[in-house]
């Protein structure tokens, strides 16, 4: 599997307060970062995986939905993140 236990704590570890942080919104954009680029990769190979693309759609929402709330929560965590995973240009 591609996003084992091990992967999961480093990423936990990197953007939220621990590894076993997994309820703080950064740690959580993280998770659903790396899942949006793997999905994305599976996606340029397999073109008519539809089901894969509507996962993938859902995601990019929920990773929006939380940035907005950072966003409208503490300017500046969501500006930490951002630049952190380079979200943004």
């Amino acid at each position: 599997m591609y996003l084992d236990s091990a992967k999961k704590q480093e990423i936990f570890g990197k953007y939220g307060k621990s590894n076993s942080d997994t309820g703080s919104a950064e740690a959580q954009i993280a998770l659903f970062s790396h899942r949006i680029a793997h999905l994305t990769e599976h996606l340029k190979l397999n073109r008519k995986d539809y089901s894969t693309e509507r996962a993938l759609t859902m995601l990019v929402g929920k990773r929006r939905g939380l940035l907005d709330y950072l966003y409208h929560r503490d300017i500046n965590r969501y500006r930490a993140i951002i630049k952190e995973l380079g979200l943004r240009k």
